[in-house]
């Protein structure tokens, strides 16, 4: 049974979510504000957050950094506002999904199906592109030994590009194999995310030489050609 830590203010709906999730395999443990998550967080494991953007005491977003910076535990944001700005910001302190509320119960299960999906998956072998190992056994990425500071998302963007090297990926595809569903829009999130990872392995972030934009196509990982030519895969 996943164990997950749902963040919501409003008693009834928190207690129909967590019927719901309940039913599905999910112990779900309510935080009806950002200063109980916080301390349900740091004293004990979960598989992954729910996160409110609304809370009575501090900001969601706040929140969600405070998280961050200590947990690589999946998080899906819950808001009831619409401005595109939120899901960005979101996206970039740390947040894995995004879900507008109102949702129905089934498609948040989905969405954490799929961030537990992502958070699980352990390949067979570490990839090495010279100075930078992808290694989705550890979920987590080194560059020259120290390890990178991405998100279990932004993670699992980097591994998906990463395994197509030389190949060019749409946005769309990249949605695809992230959730294993496509997006209905709004796929300036893979932006945000592709930010974030060359922030995290690139030598200069401004003129990235691993992740190259194809416009109008997508993204490509690149072989750094001073780093040993083709990746190769650990045992």
């Amino acid at each position: 049974m996943a164990a997950l830590l749902l963040v919501e203010d409003d008693p009834r709906l928190a207690e129909m979510i967590a019927g719901y999730l309940g039913g599905h395999g999910y112990e779900t443990v309510v935080a009806p504000t950002g200063t109980a998550a916080l301390d349900m967080e740091g004293r004990r494991a979960f598989d992954a957050v729910t996160l409110d953007l609304m809370l009575p005491d501090m900001d969601g977003l706040e929140v969600c950094r405070l998280i961050r910076a200590r947990s690589a535990v999946p998080i899906v944001m819950l808001t009831a506002k619409g401005d595109p700005m939120d899901r960005i910001v979101g996206l970039e302190i740390g947040a894995d999904d995004y879900l507008p509320k109102p949702f129905e119960p089934r498609e948040l299960l989905a969405r954490l199906r799929a961030v537990l999906r992502r958070g699980g998956a352990r390949g067979a072998g570490a990839l090495r592109f010279g100075r930078l190992t992808v290694d989705p056994g550890a979920m987590r990425a080194t560059l020259d030994g120290r390890t990178c500071d991405l998100t279990s998302h932004q993670f699992q963007l980097l591994l998906v590009l990463a395994r197509a090297a030389g190949r060019v990926l749409s946005r769309e595809a990249l949605m695809d194999a992230l959730r294993g569903e496509a997006l209905e829009a709004f796929d300036r999130s893979i932006d945000v995310h592709v930010s974030r990872i060359r922030a995290a392995i690139e030598d200069d972030p401004r003129h990235p030489r691993r992740i190259i934009t194809v416009r109008g196509a997508g993204y490509v990982f690149a072989r750094v050609q001073d780093e040993g030519g083709a990746g190769t895969r650990g045992g």
